[in-house]
């Protein structure tokens, strides 16, 4: 690619990343809406006629790695492994 097409890309990207956020914003608020809903009437879930809405509390267990490595650093270190990835950034 020349300059001028990864300039006309780069532009193009951040232009579509902007409506990205846009929308997610905007689907945010929706779903937050829906949510205020359930709760005012009291369920976890709501059936219409195309959908079923649910609004359930998960809870779930993790482990807490920064507490493990200031306890037990060996035992970190055992089970610790390295992993790869690769960023990609535009400034």
């Amino acid at each position: 690619m020349t300059e001028k097409m990864i300039e006309n890309r780069v532009k193009k990207l951040q232009a579509i990343e902007a409506q990205q956020k846009e929308l997610e914003a905007t689907a945010d608020a929706i779903r937050a809406e829906l949510k205020a809903d359930l709760e005012e009437k009291g369920v976890e879930e709501l059936k219409t006629q195309n959908f079923i809405l649910r609004c359930k509390e998960i809870v779930s267990s993790r482990l807490d790695g920064k507490a493990l490595k200031a306890a037990l650093p060996d035992v970190y270190g055992q089970f610790c492994k390295a992993s790869v990835s690769h960023r990609f950034t535009i400034a």
